[in-house]
């Protein structure tokens, strides 16, 4: 079975989302950064790492980034039923 890992920020809002994504990428600020700042979930306390998973863990939408996106790179925003995800996979077996 397929395995990955990765690190997301979860926010309510779109723009808010693409804004840090835009932050992120220009250096203004680390995902760690960002994460343990905006993020409505428990993972920002650790720059936003969430544990290594399998497929049929996550939510749709997550898990198709994290199995077929790029790795090291900052993807979204990706909406789920949660609110708007930036995605960065950090580690992937198959």
């Amino acid at each position: 079975m397929a395995t990955a890992s990765a690190r997301h920020i979860l926010v309510n809002d779109e723009a808010f989302c693409k804004e840090l994504k835009e932050n992120i990428n220009s250096g203004e600020i680390t995902f760690e950064e960002a994460a343990r700042e905006h993020t409505k979930c428990p993972s920002g306390e650790r720059g936003g790492e969430l544990c290594t998973f399998g497929q049929g863990q996550m939510v749709p939408e997550f898990e198709r980034v994290v199995f077929n996106d790029e790795v090291g790179v900052v993807h979204g925003p990706v909406q789920t039923q949660f609110g708007y995800h930036l995605l960065e996979v950090t580690e992937r077996s198959s």
